[in-house]
């Protein structure tokens, strides 16, 4: 249980920070960059995901030999 409260702890710790760091000009543009970068690793997940989707779905459409 105790390890729970410090996992909470922490989170509500980050999001105070992140909501301080977010108010200064330079930690927005810290906090924008953070996020795009994210957006881009989630759109080459979700690209990746597809890709090997639309190759299982051909693969299982093809006659088989």
């Amino acid at each position: 249980m105790k390890n729970v409260l410090w996992f909470l702890l922490g989170i509500a710790t980050g999001f105070v920070a992140a909501h301080v760091l977010n108010k200064d000009p330079r930690g927005a543009e810290v906090l924008a960059d953070i996020d795009a970068r994210i957006d881009e690793f989630v759109d080459r997940i979700g690209e990746a995901y597809r890709l090997e989707e639309a190759r299982r779905t051909s693969a299982d459409d093809a006659p088989a030999a």
